[in-house]
This record gives C-alpha cells, sequence and structure tokens, in this order.
C-alpha cells in the first residue's frame, strides 16, 4: 500500500504503522505517537525571523517574553518540517492524530483507497 500524503513533508506509513519524511523517506516514529518526538527541535529568537520594524516600544517585532518561534527538521535531509509560535512554557502542539485502526478498516474493506499520489480518496 502506498504511503498516505498527510502534509506538505509528513507521510504515514499504515502497513509499518510510521511516520515518514515525504522529502527524503527518513523514519520518524511510530505512528500512534506525535511525528514531532522524530525530528529535530530548534528554538528561535523572535527578533532573528521578525526584525523591528520602527524605533520604540511598539516595532511590529514579537516580544520574545510573550512568544517563542519553535522549529522543525528531518534528521536525515534537513528539510524544515514545521513550525509552532507558542507562549514561553507552553508544550509543544501535536498536531496530528490518526485513528490508525479505523483508517486501515476502512482501506481493507474497500471503503477508501489511497492513490498513488499519497491522497485518500473515499471510494463508497
Amino acid at each position: 500500500m502506498p504511503r498516505l500524503h498527510l502534509a506538505e513533508y509528513i507521510d504515514a506509513d499504515l502497513d509499518t504503522e510510521r511516520w515518514h519524511c515525504h522529502s527524503c523517506a527518513r523514519d520518524l516514529g511510530p505512528l500512534r505517537e506525535d511525528y514531532k518526538r522524530g525530528l529535530l527541535v530548534a528554538e528561535r529568537d523572535p527578533s532573528e525571523i521578525h526584525p523591528p520594524v520602527i524605533d520604540g516600544p511598539y516595532t511590529f517585532s514579537p516580544n520574545g517574553d510573550w512568544v517563542r518561534i519553535v522549529e522543525f527538521y528531518c534528521p536525515g535531509c534537513g528539510r524544515q518540517v514545521e513550525t509552532e509560535y507558542l507562549p514561553p512554557g507552553h508544550p509543544l502542539t501535536r498536531d496530528t492524530e490518526l485513528d490508525v485502526d479505523a483508517l486501515k478498516a476502512r482501506l481493507a474493506a474497500g471503503e477508501a483507497r489511497i492513490t498513488d499520489e499519497g491522497k485518500l480518496e473515499v471510494t463508497r
């Protein structure tokens, strides 16, 4: 069965129940866990990405006391996979969670299929 292309740089292999980088096919961990656990993480100073536009107390640049920028990279190819803007101290988000068993059941029953392009297609 082809891999399911879930996000721009993330694929799901339902046969092996593993996440993979779409660019280099690097294994990123178990499908039933957060794919971000298999990625490299870098926290960035907001002013590096959004430099001040004007001088003064209100610069139109995010304040590092209020927001942190977290970037996620594939350890295989270095592709930037995800970016999160979070309040300081906030845990990383889990933005994708699949009901693997239900998805496999629908595929096995012929109710859905994965196209050659990796898209999920409902068949009935």
